[in-house]
């Protein structure tokens, strides 16, 4: 078997884990604390994370960054976004010559505005055609429950894509490929503060209509701010766009949702982070998210919106008549 070195054993990374073991990988995991690592390792269970379900025996954990990384040809990473940049430079020394890094995060990075691949070949000096990006409706516990679901794999080296495709595809998930790594990004990121603002709806007691006007209008905002900047709007119509902004917006089992809903039941941004050990990234993006569509001179009423609530400055409820009293315009423009 291959050996692919998964760094983050939160619930996704933990969730893919098994999705490479699957397809036949000999997976490796790198948990923060060692105490995950070692019930992985003795219970075949991370606990924290994905209570109850059992990981393959073809997965093992350490805390040990070059145990890890040791002989691994794929590195996947899958730490929050906003960390990336301070905890990737510790792994750089153990990377095996010419391994392939995959991005799971999702995430627009504060400041540089810069998104994961971009921080990946910044930090780690590595070619963009060796830094792939996996993404579409795949929420970590039904992946881990080895429910059907599909993805992209994208990468600007089309070979490093279809090679990438092949050790993840298992009878469970079913990888396309992509050398559109802007437009997944774009949509992977965007999708989080949409699912926000949808989660908000919901907790002000607001129905189907207007959750379905906000993911509509989200898509939009996506896809005028990706074609902006050079991504293919076909991308944005599939898996890591329309079907990640779906899953994420629909389901209680997203984070970002669950976190916008709380919002809107009158909990405040630190109550949300207190009562949770899951990161929700649109609150941590929504900020770099409006900057980006700012500086690329996008109209981007939703992550507008959404960083005014998080930052403290709007209430939901102001956010949700702020939207109904723009100035009217044609759908298409």
């Amino acid at each position: 078997m291959s050996k692919v070195a998964v760094l983050g054993a939160g619930s996704w990374g933990t969730a893919f884990s098994m999705v490479l073991a699957d397809g036949g990988n000999d997976v490796s995991i790198w948990a923060r604390r060692e105490e995950v690592a070692d019930a992985i390792n003795e219970r075949r269970e991370n606990s924290d994370y994905l209570p109850g379900l059992e990981l393959p025996r073809s997965v093992t954990a350490t805390h040990d960054p070059e145990r890890a990384l040791s002989g691994a040809d794929v590195v996947v990473l899958a730490v929050p976004s906003q960390s990336l940049r301070t905890n990737l430079p510790p792994f750089v020394p153990f990377l095996e010559p010419n391994a392939v890094l995959v991005s799971l995060m999702k995430g627009i990075e504060l400041g540089t505005l810069q998104r994961m691949s971009e921080v990946i070949h910044e930090v780690a000096d590595v070619d963009p055609g060796r830094i792939a990006v996996v993404s579409g409706p795949n929420l970590a516990k039904e992946i881990a429950r080895r429910e059907p679901a599909a993805s992209v794999v994208a990468c600007a080296d089309e070979d490093v894509a279809t090679m990438l495709q092949k050790r993840c595809h298992s009878p469970a998930f079913r990888p396309y490929t992509s050398v559109d790594v802007l437009g997944c990004e774009l949509g992977g990121a965007y999708k989080n503060v949409v699912a926000l603002c949808v989660g908000m709806a919901v907790g002000l007691g607001f129905g189907d209509n207007t959750t379905a006007s906000l993911i509509t209008r989200g898509l939009a905002e996506t896809a005028r701010l990706a074609m902006r900047l050079g991504a293919n709007p076909l991308t944005l119509m599939g898996l890591a766009g329309l079907g990640d902004l779906v899953a994420t917006c629909s389901s209680p089992l997203s984070r970002n949702r669950t976190f916008g809903e709380k919002l809107g039941l009158g909990m405040t941004v630190d109550e949300v982070y207190a009562s949770t050990r899951q990161v929700a990234e649109g609150a941590k993006s929504c900020a770099s998210i409006r900057a980006l569509a700012e500086k690329a001179g996008i109209d981007a009423p939703i992550a507008e919106h959404v960083d005014e609530v998080v930052a403290g400055r709007m209430t939901t409820s102001e956010m949700m008549t702020a939207f109904i009293s723009r100035d009217p315009k044609a759908e298409i423009d």
